[in-house]
């Protein structure tokens, strides 16, 4: 075993970038007296709903449904059979590429009778060369910091015996998402809603390595 002296280090990278996608998760409700009728009702919304999403094009740029359930809605004392309404929902998750036409895509869902939508949740792709870059920079920084630690003690770097990654990490925004809910059954018609304007927020990337190197006998004179 070599008996060259080890230098030990840790090098970090934080990269802000513009996000690169948003996220909208769209809920749609219904309420109705029978369970047939609930469901049909919820059928309706449902492919308004995608109908809306779809009438953007390439500017969305995946559409999924995350579930559906229909529940029954008991009264106050509840006793068997005693069901005051059924209750359905569909979960729509959208992802949104062209940010031009989110604002104006939030509103209008909004608008949907029954319709509730929560985000935008802003993000990076997971194949985005943000994190490369990020990883890059903390590879870079692990080698400069082990060589100032070097040059500090009169000595030089001569190999590299370990480099472990830490993962690379991507900052939680603390803005709460907007939520806008539709109209409900009744509510008057006026007309396309004007758009909401939305701000991308800024995503913050983390990398972090740890880095083992060996380096020329120390000048501790």
């Amino acid at each position: 075993m070599s008996d060259a002296p080890l230098i030990s280090v840790r090098g970090e990278a934080v990269l802000e970038a513009e996000p690169e996608i948003a996220r909208l998760s769209v809920h749609v409700q219904s309420q109705e007296p029978d369970r047939r009728t609930a469901l049909d009702r919820l059928t309706e919304r449902n492919r308004a709903a995608l109908d809306l999403i779809g009438s953007y094009g390439d500017a969305v740029e995946k559409t999924e449904t995350g579930g559906l359930v229909i529940t029954p809605l008991v009264k106050y004392r509840r006793r068997e059979g005693d069901i005051r309404a059924y209750q359905g929902t569909v979960l729509i998750k959208v992802t949104v590429a062209d940010f031009t036409v989110l604002g104006e895509l939030v509103t209008r869902l909004g608008d949907l009778e029954r319709t509730r939508v929560d985000g935008p949740d802003w993000d990076l792709r997971r194949d985005s060369d943000v994190f490369r870059r990020a990883a890059e920079h903390a590879a870079h920084e692990a080698v400069a910091r082990a060589r100032r630690y070097a040059g500090a003690l009169g000595a030089r770097l001569t190999g590299l015996v370990e480099l472990s990654d830490e993962g690379l990490g991507r900052d939680e925004g603390m803005a709460r998402p907007v939520t806008l809910a539709g109209a409900f059954a009744g509510a008057a018609d006026a007309g396309e809603p004007e758009p909401i304007d939305l701000e991308p927020e800024t995503q913050i990337v983390r990398a972090a390595v740890e880095a083992r190197f060996t380096a020329t006998a120390p000048d501790l004179g």
